[in-house]
C-alpha cells in the first residue's frame, strides 16, 4: 500500500479525533488523498481546493501544525474530560485510542506533495501541469504532540488550563440566537495603551485577578461619561488575562432573559468567564431590568462560581429618569428611587469614569503623543488639543486619541 492510500485509511479510521474531519482543512486534505485514484479533472480539483483553503488559513508552510492544532482544539471525550481534570476516569481503551489517533495524525502530517503525485494512478496524464501545482511544506506538529512518552500528560495539562473546543481556540464570544459564537477577530487593545484612570483600572484589575485566583470577585459596573474608556478597559482586561484562563461572552441587553441558558452552557467549563453587557441602561417602561436584578442576585438561575458580570453604562443608577417622575406622589417617588438603587447596588463593585479636567486631558494627550513617536512643540500641541476638544463637545480619552490620529494623518498641523 502506498503512503497516500495509507494516510487516507488512517484519516477515515480516526475515532476520538473524528471531529477534525468536520473542519475545512482536514476534510479538504482527506478529499485530496482519496482523489489519488480518481480521473485527472477530479484529482486536480481536489488539489486546488485543498491548497486554496490551506493558503487561506495561513498554513502553506506547515501542514503538520495545521492538522495537529485542529486536533488540539477539537472537542471530544478526551479533551472534555482533561479540561475537567478527570483523565484518571478514562479507561485504558479510550487513552489507547487517543494515542493511536495522534500517531495517525503525525503520519498523515508527513505526506508531501511529492508523495501524492508519485502515488497518483494517472500521473502521466497530469504531466503538463504537474510542475506548476502549488506545493505546501509539512513543517512540524505542535509541541504537545511531539513527545510520544509524555504527550497525554502534555495535552491534558493544556486542556486543564485552556479548556477545550472553541474555548481553547478563542478568547472572546458573543451570545447570539441562543448560542455562544466565537469572535474571530476581537479588539486587541492592551491595558498599556489606555492612559489615565489608573486608580479605576487598578480596582477592576484587582477584582479580576482575585476572581482568577479562586477568590470570590464582585460583579462590576463601570459607569460615567462617554469616551472615558469603560468598554476598552473591559476588553483590555480580557487581552491581559486570557492566558490565565479568562474568557468573555458579550451579552446584548435585550437578551438578558437568556441568562439561564447561557450559564447552563458554561457552568461546567473549567475556565473563568466574564459576561460583558455594554452600554447598559433602561427606560422606566423597560421592565427587562427586573431580569438583570434576578441575574445579579436573588434569581432561581444562580450565577455559577466561574462567572462574573461586567457592565458599562453612562448612568450610575442605570434606569433613565424623566421629569414627570418627580411630579408623582411621595410614596410612588420613594418606590421609584428604591427600585433604581436596588439594581445598581447589586453590583458589588462600581467604578466611576468621569470626564477628565483640562490638566488630566492634556496629560493623556502628551502620553499618547510620546507613545506614538510624534515630534511636537508642547505648547502648540496642547493648544491644538484643547481646541480640538472644544469643537467636539468636551474632553475625554477618546477625544485625545482622535486628536493624535488627526495629527498623525496631517489633518492637524503640529
Amino acid at each position: 500500500m502506498n503512503k497516500t492510500a495509507e494516510a487516507a485509511m488512517l484519516m477515515s479510521s480516526l475515532s476520538v479525533y473524528k471531529g477534525i474531519l468536520g473542519r475545512t482543512v482536514p476534510w479538504a486534505f482527506y478529499r485530496l488523498l482519496c482523489a489519488a485514484e480518481l480521473p485527472p479533472r477530479e484529482f486536480l480539483e481536489a488539489w486546488g481546493s485543498f491548497t486554496s483553503v490551506l493558503m487561506d488559513r495561513g498554513y502553506m508552510d506547515s501542514l503538520a501544525k495545521c492538522l495537529s492544532e485542529t486536533a488540539l482544539f477539537d472537542e471530544n471525550i478526551f479533551s472534555r474530560t482533561a479540561a475537567a481534570g478527570r483523565t484518571d476516569t478514562l479507561s485504558h481503551t479510550v487513552i489507547n485510542a487517543v494515542k493511536r489517533d495522534i500517531d495517525a495524525i503525525k503520519i498523515i502530517s508527513r505526506i508531501t506533495p511529492g508523495d501524492i503525485i508519485a502515488d497518483y494512478s494517472f500521473r502521466e496524464q497530469i504531466k503538463p501541469v504537474e510542475e506548476t501545482l502549488p506545493r505546501w511544506e509539512n513543517g512540524e506538529v505542535i509541541e504537545q504532540f511531539m513527545d510520544k512518552d509524555n504527550m497525554i500528560r502534555e495535552i491534558s495539562q493544556y486542556h486543564l488550563k485552556n479548556g477545550c473546543g472553541m474555548f481553547a481556540r478563542y478568547r472572546a464570544f458573543i451570545w447570539r440566537d441562543k448560542s455562544i459564537e466565537p469572535v474571530v477577530f476581537p479588539d486587541s487593545i492592551e491595558l498599556s495603551s489606555l492612559k489615565g484612570y489608573e486608580l479605576q483600572r487598578g480596582q477592576i484589575i484587582e477584582n479580576t485577578t482575585a476572581f482568577l485566583s479562586g477568590i470570590s470577585g464582585n460583579n462590576c459596573l463601570l459607569y460615567g461619561d462617554r469616551g472615558t474608556g469603560k468598554s476598552s478597559t473591559v476588553k483590555a482586561i480580557l487581552n491581559k488575562y486570557y492566558t490565565e484562563g479568562l474568557r468573555m461572552v458579550e451579552m446584548p441587553k435585550d437578551r438578558l432573559g437568556d441568562f439561564p441558558l447561557l450559564v447552563d452552557k458554561i457552568a461546567g467549563i473549567p475556565l473563568k468567564f466574564i459576561i460583558f453587557i455594554d452600554d447598559l441602561s433602561f427606560s422606566e417602561e423597560d421592565k427587562s431590568y427586573a431580569q438583570l436584578k434576578a441575574v445579579l442576585e436573588g434569581g432561581l438561575a444562580a450565577r455559577p462560581d466561574n462567572t462574573l458580570i461586567y457592565a458599562t453604562s453612562n448612568r450610575r443608577h442605570l434606569i433613565k429618569e424623566v421629569f414627570s417622575d418627580r411630579d408623582d406622589d411621595d410614596m410612588h417617588r420613594n418606590d421609584s428611587i428604591q427600585e433604581t438603587l436596588s439594581l445598581s447596588d447589586r453590583f458589588g463593585l462600581s467604578v466611576n469614569f468621569s470626564k477628565p479636567d483640562k490638566k488630566e486631558y492634556l496629560e493623556i494627550v502628551k502620553s499618547l503623543a510620546e507613545e506614538s513617536g510624534i515630534e511636537y512643540d508642547e505648547n502648540k500641541l496642547l493648544k491644538n488639543a484643547e481646541q480640538w476638544a472644544l469643537t467636539r463637545g468636551g474632553r475625554s480619552p477618546r477625544c485625545a486619541r482622535q486628536f493624535i490620529a488627526a495629527v498623525q494623518a496631517g489633518i492637524v498641523q503640529n
